[in-house]
This record gives structure tokens, sequence and C-alpha cells, in this order.
């Protein structure tokens, strides 16, 4: 899969135009995402010193900060991202009743478990982009040289889906405005329709006197200030302590920057010496460079501190610390130093299994420094518990009222809630009447969000699975199962197999939550998997054994 881009200047205004064929299979989510952030960074076109400096002429302060004639996607004043991008039909909803209500053209609730539709919500794929209503059916997948969906016995059923898609982002979002987005029954030659768009599209014309005359007038307002002397700023701090940060939290905090000199005061932040980044991946600085004139109001810097499950587990393994110093540099003047400091509240989610199991106290009480730890815990292997009792807590909690729940843990709980659930399992507090659901999805996410999947990859079957060999694979992938992982493997099997005795309650199938399983048990705090078709077999395969233990009494 790619993409291919091309860039044209019209009058003054830039647009830039993206087609891209992005990973496809339905349960492929994190593949398209990846693929659609690696093709939109990955676009730059050289447009040559000239028309960078006649770019920067006309105002382009971001790409005086860049310093080189390179210009992504982002900078055009327009882009336009088109394409198969293989966005599907959410699997929560089976293909028979997606093909129902893809030929009624019934398509509010196709529309709401849209994927691409979730992952923009989400804010984990085209940040930015805006794109019309769906207004008509899906144009996947059909019979081609037909309007019917296909159906053929011979031929396997996949649910209708918008594969084929127009979005868009402008610079200023009223400078484009959609007329129709629709889709053309002809030509009727494929197994895809295509889809179009008609747009009514603002274009900038830049009258050159005017520019020039705006030009000269600036130029001589900034040489009446040049030289009579240095360039000066005041920083209302340059220490900032964050406190303590929880896990998949935010702290933002900001410094003002006031001109306090008599000359225009350009600044930007920089790499320390040997460094190719700003600050560690932790932080973010925005913006990351400014002008003020003299008199005008200060500019605010925001520096914002976000603990993900990559920065938790280097936390957590000593290979990191929340400290940092970075560099504001003063053109023609002098460099500004930030200290950065924060605390970890430490959480269970990011961490391995085989650590849990070494403490009984809860884990926001374990300290971070390993003398410490060392000194507070018992490091004796015979201590440790059999499974974490974060795991234990909130299985028993779902195992004691929630069993009967209906589409248990096919809905998503209350962000709040599932937070809070953290938050208790982390300090030990008892958990509240919180909702069920919420329960499900605070389990789901502590499994999948472990530093080490509970199944590695070295397991995965490496022949084809059938019904001759799936007994002794299975049999054989437990016992070459590490012991602490092996524990928690059974435990939440056993679990599962619980819940399905109440399937006429809960709506739980073996299928369902054998893809459950594999989803948070086998893919692991990455997120990211191999997709060449090797690995995908053998992932399907570890999905049957799975399957297998689901339904037969082998563990």
């Amino acid at each position: 899969k790619g993409g291919v881009s091309i860039r044209l200047q019209f009058y003054d205004s830039t647009m830039c135009f993206i087609c891209a064929h992005l990973a496809a299979h339905r349960e492929n989510v994190t593949g398209r995402n990846a693929d659609y952030a690696n093709v939109f960074s990955k676009t730059s076109f050289d447009i040559g010193g000239e028309a960078i400096r006649e770019v920067i002429r006309s105002g382009s302060l971001s790409q005086w900060a860049t310093g080189t004639s390179n210009v992504g996607a982002r900078d055009h004043d327009m882009v336009f991202f088109i394409g198969d991008l293989n966005y599907r039909i959410d699997e929560s909803m089976a293909t028979e009743k997606v093909l129902d209500l893809a030929e009624k053209g019934d398509l509010k609730e196709l529309r709401e478990l849209d994927q691409l539709n979730i992952e923009r919500a989400q804010g984990r794929s085209f940040q930015g982009f805006e794109e019309g209503k769906l207004l008509f059916r899906p144009t996947y997948k059909y019979q081609p040289g037909t309007d019917v969906y296909e159906q053929r016995p011979d031929k396997k059923l996949r649910a209708p889906a918008w594969c084929d898609r127009i979005l868009w982002m402008a610079q200023e979002p009223s400078h484009v405005q959609q007329l129709t987005y629709a889709r053309s029954e002809t030509p009727n030659v494929s197994d895809h329709k295509a889809v179009y768009s008609t747009m009514n599209i603002t274009i900038k014309d830049v009258v050159p006197q005017k520019r020039e005359a705006v030009y000269d007038q600036v130029m001589k307002l900034l040489d009446r200030f040049e030289n009579q002397t240095l360039p000066s700023v005041g920083l209302d701090r340059v220490n900032l302590d964050f406190g303590m940060i929880r896990y998949e939290e935010t702290v933002t905090l900001p410094i003002q920057v006031a001109n306090t000199g008599k000359v225009v005061a350009q600044f930007r932040l920089v790499p320390k010496l040997d460094e190719n980044t700003l600050c560690k991946p932790w932080m973010k600085v925005s913006p990351t460079y400014g002008m003020l004139i003299p008199g005008e109001a200060p500019a605010t810097i925001n520096f914002s501190i976000t603990i993900d499950n990559a920065t938790a587990n280097l936390l957590n393994t000593g290979r990191e610390v929340l400290d940092d110093i970075l560099i504001v540099r003063l053109e023609n003047g002098r460099d500004y130093y930030i200290t950065i400091k924060a605390q970890y509240a430490r959480s269970c989610f990011g961490m391995s299994v085989d650590e849990l199991v070494m403490y009984s106290e809860p884990i926001r009480s374990v300290p971070l420094d390993p003398i410490k730890r060392a000194e507070k815990f018992d490091p004796n292997p015979t201590s440790a518990l059999c499974v974490p009792k974060e795991l234990w807590r909130i299985i028993d909690a779902i195992y004691e009222r929630g069993l009967h729940e209906n589409d248990l843990f096919l809905l998503s709980g209350v962000q709040k809630e599932v937070k809070h659930i953290r938050e208790c399992l982390d300090t030990g507090a008892p958990l509240g009447q919180y909702r069920i659901h919420s329960l499900a999805e605070a389990m789901l996410l502590f499994l999948s969000n472990l530093s080490t999947p509970i199944v590695p990859p070295t397991l995965f079957p490496t022949l084809e699975i059938d019904s001759q060999n799936i007994q002794s694979f299975a049999r054989k992938f437990l016992e070459e199962l590490p012991p602490i992982h092996y524990n928690v493997f059974v435990y939440v099997m056993s679990f599962f197999r619980e819940a399905l005795l109440f399937k006429d309650s809960n709506k739980l199938t073996a299928a369902r939550l054998a893809r459950i399983c594999c989803t948070c048990m086998v893919v692991g705090a990455s997120g990211t998997k191999d997709g060449s078709q090797g690995a995908m077999q053998r992932r399907a395969g570890m999905q049957l054994i799975m399957l297998h233990l689901l339904e037969t009494n082998t563990i």
C-alpha cells in the first residue's frame, strides 16, 4: 500500500493532492492509521530557495522556522486526501446486519460505526481533516459489473463499507465549501463504486503593489528600532514543576514571554548540543517559535507532559526520568534555559505481569528507584502472587455482579469511570459501584497495555491449524507459556468460560471472546502488527487456539 502526491499553485494559493491506498482487512484499523501517518508525514516537495523566499516574504513564519526549501503537506493552503482508504464498519456489527442496512439505505447506524469517523473523533488519524456527511450507500464490495453487493456463495462474504473517501484540510476553513459528496454508478466495472465531490474554493490573489507597500512599511518600522540595542525578552519563570502526573494524563504549564527591549525579538526553541530533537518524547511545546514587537502583549508558550504507555514502560524500568532542560534562543541575543521536572504517579498499566506479581501492596506505593524499592520490598520470588492483584480485583468485581450484563465486553464504558477504576487499582482504594461495561473496558485496557503481551509472538503457530492438529498445538502452546503468563492466561480464559455460561443474557459467543483475547493478550502494548501474509496467518491460528480453549475443557 502507499500514496502519491502532487502540488500546484493557483494564483497565490497552494494546493496539495494526495491519493492513497491504505491497508486492507476489516480488523486492521491500526495498520490504516499507520499508513496514513506514514504517507502524510513523508509527503515533501523541494520547491527551491527562490520559491521559499517568496513564501517567507508573503508572511510564512513557519517556513522561516524550518530553514529549508522543503514544504510538507500541512504547509499548503489546502490539502485534499483521496483514495481507497479501506476503513470499514466496526466489527461490533455483524456482517449480515451491515449488508441488510446497506441494501435498505439505512445509513445512520452505519455512519456511527464507520471506522474512519471513529478514528477521526478519537484523534488517532486524519487530524485536522474535514469530510462531508456520508449520505450515500457504502461503495464496497459489489459484484463487478453490477449494482449488487457481493454475496455469491463461492466468494468470501464481506461487510459493505465506505472504503473510498474524499477529505480536505484548509489553513482557512471558510475557503473550502463542499457542494456535493456522492457516489457514481458509472462506470460499472469494479467491485468499488467511485465517489466524487464538488467544492467551492476561495483562492488568494496577492496584489504585488499592495504587498510591497505593506512590506516597505513594515521594514521601515523594523529599521526604526534596529541597532538601538540588542533584543531582550523576559520570561515569567524558567523552572516548571508539574508535580505528580498520572498514566494517560496530560498536564500543561505556560510560560509568558514578553519583549522587554526596544527592537523586535524573534525566538525559537532549539535542540541541545549533539541532539536532534527539541525535547524528550513525552514533552510537547507549542508554539516553538514566535516574534514580539516592542510593546506587544506577551506571548504564551505551553509546555505539556503526557504519560503514554511507552513512557510509562520506560519510567517503570528505570530507563527514563521526568526531567529535561529546554533551550529558548533569542535571535541575536542570549539563550534561556527552561528546567522541566515532574514525578510519575505509578500505575499498574504499562507494567509487566512478572513485576506486578512481586507486590502485594498497591503499585502507587512501590518506588520507581530500584534501591528504595529493594529496601521496602522482599525481592524473593517465592513470595510472588500467582496473578497480579489488580487483575484479580477487577475480574472479581465483574464476576460478582456483572456476568449477566447485556453486551458484556462489547460496549464501551464511561471514560471517566474507567479512569477512576484505574486509580482504584493503583492506590488500593475500594472499587465503587461502577458500571459493568466500565469495569470490563478497564480489564481489557489493563491486559492490552501490559509492557509485554501475555502471549509472546514466539509462541504463534508456525503451521496451518486444522481439526487434526489443534489439540496438540494448544497443549504445546500452554506448556511453553512462561509461568506467570500461564497463570494469567489460564485465569482469564477460565473467567471467560464462566462468562459464556450466561451467554443467553450477556450475548457473548466463544468466537467474539476469542477475538477479544487476541486483541488484548496477543498484540500487547505496542499495538502494532506485522502485516505480512505469514504473520496474519499465524495470528489467525492463534485465534483458533483461543477459540478451541474456550469451547473445550482443555485447560
